[in-house]
């Protein structure tokens, strides 16, 4: 008798993520790892230690299910400081298991089956992972590099009747964009417009160069009442394995994100959440010190990857640069991924992984820059072996 498939239909084709595979390459061959975003440095030295105190203070038990309240508090009052945003920290702040289940979380609580999400394309990998989790339908809006500019006629004609939600991702990961005021204006009269959610992913909200500035949409008119914010510690302050993300937005939609996060891992690491309010309440100056220091970073790494004789897109924001393998005679990033490790020592990811149809995206590689200068260095050294 012929078996059903033991995979739900709705997860069929995601099979594992690019990044398991590629750091499992990594350790397997002693390869620089430029694939998963995670610095190799740690962030602020009594960030650490405020955790320690944690720990040897007893923290160590279920805190409450939105979170520590401190930390709730310390997450209202950086919203406030940095963009003007008032949340109240009882009732519309979430503490979530990093900004994925933060994600994940309001996919679920948000989006039914047969509803379709709106996001901007290429899209970090769990955004797929999430909408058929809710059973909805994913319709990309592609940043075209090298410019990646939102087409808002695009954007415009990618919202049906079934459009539930926009997925707004800026700054951008993949691509490194950072949306202008302008662009996000007009995302905002859409939304309203329409009468949409809208989820926006912000976790690199401080590493934005050159000058630049996040601005948050729920910043714009009509924004505040339909919009979801996440973000987490995990890329401002270099502890991405603490896994401690928020959501913000008014009450009722935080409710219903609540409602869903309860069943996934219902809290997160109670020692951690002390330090990370620490971490909101040392101000601007450990923020700019880290994006300034990867911006230097960024140039560096550029510059090695077009000596190597890559195509580089250097990014406005995130961790990430992208680079098109044809001028040195190859066209599968995937393929070239996979045998980097044993051929240079060196990992990246292909960036057909974040494209809804990997053609599009076959001809870029993504590397990231979050690393030590030497071990940057190293990497450039030994991708000249493809030359």
């Amino acid at each position: 008798m012929p078996r059903r498939p033991l995979l739900a239909d709705r997860l069929s084709g995601l099979g594992t993520t690019i990044f398991a595979e590629m750091s499992r390459l990594a350790v397997e061959t002693g390869s620089v790892n430029l694939g998963q975003g995670f610095p190799d440095t740690d962030g602020p030295p009594e960030v650490a230690e405020a955790a320690v105190a944690a720990i040897r203070a007893g923290v160590n038990q279920y805190p409450p299910g939105t979170g520590d309240p401190e930390l709730r508090q310390a997450i209202a009052e950086h919203q406030e400081r940095c963009y003007g945003l008032c949340w109240d920290p009882d009732t519309e702040v979430l503490v979530t298991t990093g900004a994925t289940e933060a994600l994940a979380a309001t996919l679920l609580a948000l989006v039914d089956p047969g509803d379709e999400v709106v996001a901007l394309e290429p899209f970090y990998d769990s955004y797929a992972a999430g909408v058929a989790l809710a059973g909805g339908r994913l319709v990309p809006v592609t940043l075209e590099l090298p410019e990646c500019a939102l087409d808002l006629d695009a954007l415009r004609a990618a919202v049906t009747p079934r459009t539930r939600l926009l997925l707004i991702n800026s700054p951008h990961n993949p691509t490194g964009a950072v949306l202008s005021r302008a662009e996000l204006q007009a995302v905002a009269e859409l939304a309203v417009e329409r009468d949409l959610l809208v989820l926006t992913d912000e976790v690199y909200e401080h590493l934005v160069f050159d000058g630049r500035e996040h601005v948050p949409l729920a910043t714009f008119p009509g924004m505040r009442e339909r919009t979801v914010s996440v973000s987490s510690a995990g890329k401002s302050y270099s502890f991405t394995g603490w896994k401690i993300g928020w959501v913000t937005g008014p009450g009722e939609l935080v409710t219903a994100v609540r409602t869903a996060k309860q069943f996934l891992t219902y809290v997160s690491g109670a020692p951690f959440q002390p330090a990370v309010a620490a971490a909101l309440r040392l101000g601007d100056a450990p923020l700019h010190q880290l994006r300034d220091a990867l911006q230097a970073k960024r140039d560096r790494l550029c510059a090695g990857l077009r000596e190597v004789g890559f195509a580089v897109h250097a990014p406005a924001g995130t961790y990430f640069a992208t680079t098109d393998i044809r001028p040195l005679g190859f066209d599968d990033g995937l393929q070239l991924c996979r045998e980097l490790p044993r051929r240079c020592g060196v990992v990246a990811i292909p960036s057909q992984v974040f494209y809804a149809d990997p053609e599009r995206g076959r001809h870029l590689v993504r590397w990231a820059f979050c690393k030590r200068d030497e071990v940057l260095d190293l990497a450039v050294e030994r991708l000249r072996a493809l030359r």
